[in-house]
């Protein structure tokens, strides 16, 4: 949706380009019209949903787990620094401003879902083979 030349789009570019988080209002209103889509009625694999207490919160009956690929930051900086499909938000500045978000509002998230049994962690420094086998593993449970 960032990549539309549309309000919206222009909107969440912008956020997305300082670092920020997307408000939840605005994400879960997002991906609510998403979900309503025939397509998803069998299920769905989100990827970075929900970052914050909010978002899972609203979704509290809608998520059967969370997979949550764990990477040290000087890693994560680095894969996030030298990805081949660089996006206009990739500024050292702006990953780290993430990273910092991530530890500040997503790892409450991490350790709810962790409570509940939800959590899957894999250790996201192993191949991306191990990472994908122990992946369809958890998910076939």
């Amino acid at each position: 949706m960032a990549k539309e030349k549309t309000k919206i789009g222009r909107y969440l570019k912008e956020v997305m380009n300082s670092g920020a988080l997307i408000p939840d209002d605005t994400t879960l209103e997002i991906v609510s019209e998403y979900l309503k889509r025939p397509e998803y009625e069998k299920g769905y694999i989100m990827d970075g949903f929900p970052r914050t207490s909010a978002q899972a919160e609203a979704f509290a009956n809608g998520i059967d787990k969370v997979i949550y690929l764990n990477v040290p930051d000087k890693e994560a900086l680095w894969r996030l620094s030298y990805r081949t499909d660089q996006r206009e938000d990739d500024t050292l500045v702006a990953l780290r401003k993430r990273i910092e978000l991530f530890h500040e509002v997503t790892e409450p998230v991490i350790e709810h879902y962790r409570k509940k049994g939800q959590l899957v962690e894999i250790n996201g420094e192993n191949s991306i083979e191990q990472i994908t086998e122990e992946i369809l593993r958890s998910i076939e449970k």
